[in-house]
């Protein structure tokens, strides 16, 4: 093999991140590197193919047929390192077990309860890693994903740990000690939002508030909305499971709910993978439901 053939590994990342998301945002999110050094990337190896891999569509982007069959053939080549690399790491005894999840769930979910899986086994390593962009988890080499989502990732096993309830808060310092009966009420305050939330502005809507017609607000991490609604600068909807021991605190009140039939916080994993320690991890997730 000839790798000075071969274009720089982050930039052919870049490529096959942005066009698989068909967003650099995402890509960028994903790679823990800058929108911009996403495109930088993929402009250079436009540059070098001399010819155009990606173009913008819409708010977003897509790659032309030459940037697809790249990225298809890319995926297949992270896809084997990745199953090589799992491999030789199943082999090895005691090493931990890699699971990715979002930042907020991380924080407000996760860690209360992790202190009762390490008191019951402390012979089970975890290795956590939050992650605002959605892993592939055989080209990344996590064992298990506790992910947002309706459950349906083909070729992965989804099971529900936490339902789709959603809880509408804000701060006592923004309503005082004003009522709600529905979200259409609310339209006169501030709203927090995080980036990639459509299915949950969706579902405000459906309830009567277009949030295109407030003053809204977007952030990039759901823990950095939670801290603005808990500073009184705006109301937010979160999964029940964040923010119900912000409620019972008193940090927050709640306002009214909203339900989302099917979606929830799932345990994702590989079907033809079982690490060492795995069993007992999603065996006591299930008993924190």
């Amino acid at each position: 093999m000839e790798w000075s053939r071969i274009p720089s590994l982050p930039a052919l990342r870049a490529l096959e991140a942005a066009i698989r998301h068909e967003s650099l945002s995402k890509a960028a999110a994903e790679l823990n590197v800058t929108h911009a050094a996403i495109a930088q990337h993929v402009r250079a190896l436009e540059v070098e193919f001399v010819t155009s891999l990606m173009v913008r569509s819409g708010r977003g982007v897509v790659g032309t047929a030459d940037g697809k069959r790249l990225a298809a053939g890319l995926n297949d080549g992270f896809s084997t390192i990745a199953d090589a690399v799992d491999n030789l790491r199943h082999q090895v005894d005691g090493r931990p077990l890699n699971i990715t999840l979002t930042p907020a769930f991380a924080a407000s979910w996760l860690m209360p309860r992790i202190g009762d899986f390490w008191s019951k086994y402390p012979e089970v390593s975890v290795n956590l890693s939050p992650s605002l962009g959605i892993t592939d988890l055989r080209r990344d080499g996590f064992d298990l994903a506790l992910r947002y989502g309706a459950g349906n990732w083909p070729g992965y096993q989804s099971e529900l740990l936490v339902g789709s309830e959603f809880w509408v808060v804000a701060a006592k310092k923004l309503i005082g000690d004003q009522r709600f009966g529905c979200v259409a009420d609310l339209s006169k305050f501030p709203w927090l939002m995080e980036d990639h939330m459509m299915e949950l502005q969706q579902a405000i809507a459906r309830e009567g508030l277009n949030l295109l017609d407030v003053d809204l607000k977007t952030m990039s991490t759901n823990s950095l909305v939670i801290s603005g609604v808990k500073a009184g600068l705006g109301i937010t909807a979160q999964p029940k499971s964040l923010v119900e021991g912000d409620v019972d605190r008193g940090d927050l009140i709640k306002l009214c709910e909203l339900e989302q039939q099917g979606l929830g916080y799932y345990i994702v994993t590989q079907t033809d993978r079982h690490p060492k320690g795995l069993s007992e991890f999603v065996r006591w997730l299930r008993s924190q439901r």
